[in-house]
């Protein structure tokens, strides 16, 4: 019954995508001073392995204009004025050891735009998001009884970057991952308040010690942090759906060379990958092959190494797809460091809970984070091991940079070398990589004709998963 929707899908996608391609082909790959936002905005194709990547059904040709990355769209944020008793806020956000509140930050980031009435809080809304919930029976009543107001569309512009509904805007301590009702991928991208108190809650428990442990272990790695939100309540306490924001810190200075993997290998023709190392290569005098794969092994070192590390001393599996993990480039263009982004992509092992709550009492009690370990290696080892790390060497294939076969080779040795001794520096997932004949695969086709919404019902059961050989067994 979803196939009519699929196809309709699928042909929004391509029609979206040659009008980014013809775009992009008329103004150049300019990249401007923000290097981050450049390449935020480089993903024109999408994901690879996906039949919808930039469907948007809903936006007209001049909204998709205005919202859409690839176009470098930008735009005013929405506000709205919330009353204190439907106000629903968390924040562990801190300023020289001093708590500040999601409201104060808001009214902050509102810089030129609105300014609140006597003890309401500042809410900003994506501009489409607002029209679409304006008619919804509970948001029309909240506006009627003035426990939520309108203050319009104000202020300086915000650009989105690639995961369309997070924005950002020069300058601002913080980006803003706003709700908006479009189907993107998988699911429709409403904020969830489970996911508002993981971000908080994962904050909090980072300072607890696990922060400064890892960064002694791997100081150049970090997770970009979502330590505030602000939500609405109904009168009778229940969420408010699509009225929300996480208040995420914005780490990234426009001149630090940093980009999400999935960036790193978009085709643009050629991949940004095939010209970095196409440019060390010439820079070194050294064979385009031996610099590719120096490349790799590094990569591995600051990017994939900090995250199992994560989950061998605490326990948390990170979703560390290409869109999520973000690698920082040296002047050379040499892998320097790495970041993990997303506030839905946190797996707390069951069989670790004791421990977890233990450095942070009531952990995953509003955040619903805690999944059985045998989920939870079924999908670090999808995000991880086949979207990431075989996704990029599967670039670096295509591009004839290096043989699949001696990257493949070289992540062997890497994760043995991680898998040995007494005391395994990996976790279960090196091993499990190294032994296991068939991994398990996200289908994204299926699970886009099945209709599914990733971010609805249990978490093993949210999207369809298939079995595939394991290039990596021996």
């Amino acid at each position: 019954p979803d196939g009519p929707d699929l196809v309709a899908r699928v042909a929004d996608s391509v029609r979206r995508t040659a009008v980014f391609l013809r775009d992009r082909a008329g103004s150049g790959e300019r990249g401007g001073p923000d290097l981050f936002l450049a390449a935020e905005q480089a993903l024109l194709l999408g994901h690879p392995l996906h039949p919808t990547p930039k469907s948007r059904e809903g936006l007209t040709e001049d909204e998709a204009r205005r919202y859409s990355p690839e176009l470098r769209g930008s735009f005013p944020l929405h506000w709205l004025a919330v009353a204190p008793s439907v106000l629903g806020t968390d924040s562990a956000w801190t300023e020289r050891g001093r708590p500040v509140t999601a409201p104060a930050l808001t009214a902050r980031l509102a810089a030129d735009g609105p300014t609140a009435p006597e003890g309401y809080a500042l809410l900003p809304l994506h501009p489409w998001q607002f029209r679409a919930v304006l008619h919804r029976p509970d948001v029309a009543a909240l506006l009627d009884a003035g426990l939520v107001r309108d203050l319009g569309a104000r202020g300086p512009a915000w650009h989105p970057t690639s995961s369309v509904r997070t924005v950002r805007r020069g300058g601002a301590p913080a980006m803003l991952k706003l709700s908006l009702g479009l189907h993107i991928t998988n699911s429709r991208r409403e904020n969830l308040r489970k996911e508002l108190h993981r971000g908080v809650e994962v904050h909090r428990l980072l300072r607890r010690g696990l922060s400064r442990q890892w960064r002694s272990a791997h100081p150049d790695f970090d997770i970009v942090r979502d330590p505030a939100w602000l939500a609405v309540d109904g009168t009778d306490g229940t969420p408010v759906r699509g009225l929300d924001v996480v208040v995420r810190h914005n780490p990234f200075r426009p001149s630090d060379d940093v980009c999400c993997v999935a960036s790193l290998v978009a085709p643009r023709p050629h991949t940004r990958l095939a010209e970095v190392v196409t440019r060390l290569a010439g820079r070194t005098g050294r064979p385009r092959g031996a610099v590719a794969v120096e490349w790799f092994l590094r990569y591995l070192h600051h990017v994939v190494r900090p995250v199992l590390w994560l989950d061998a001393r605490a326990g948390i599996a990170l979703e560390a797809h290409q869109q999520n993990a973000l690698v920082l480039l040296d002047a050379d263009g040499w892998p320097a460091g790495g970041r993990y982004r997303d506030n839905q992509g946190y797996y707390f092992r069951e069989s670790r809970r004791a421990e977890l709550d233990a450095r942070l009492p009531g952990i995953g009690e509003h955040s619903d984070t805690f999944v059985a370990d045998t989920v939870a290696d079924e999908r670090f080892a999808y995000y991880l091991a086949v979207n990431n790390v075989f996704g990029l060497i599967g670039t670096f294939g295509s591009e004839r940079l290096a043989p699949e076969g001696t990257l493949l080779a070289a992540f062997r040795r890497f994760l043995r070398e991680l898998d040995s001794g007494p005391d395994p520096q990996g976790g279960p997932l090196p091993a499990h990589l190294l032994d296991s004949p068939v991994l398990r695969c996200k289908a994204n086709l299926l699970t886009r004709l099945h209709g599914l919404d990733e971010l609805v019902g249990p978490v093993d059961t949210q999207s369809v998963y298939v079995t595939i050989a394991n290039p990596l067994h021996a």
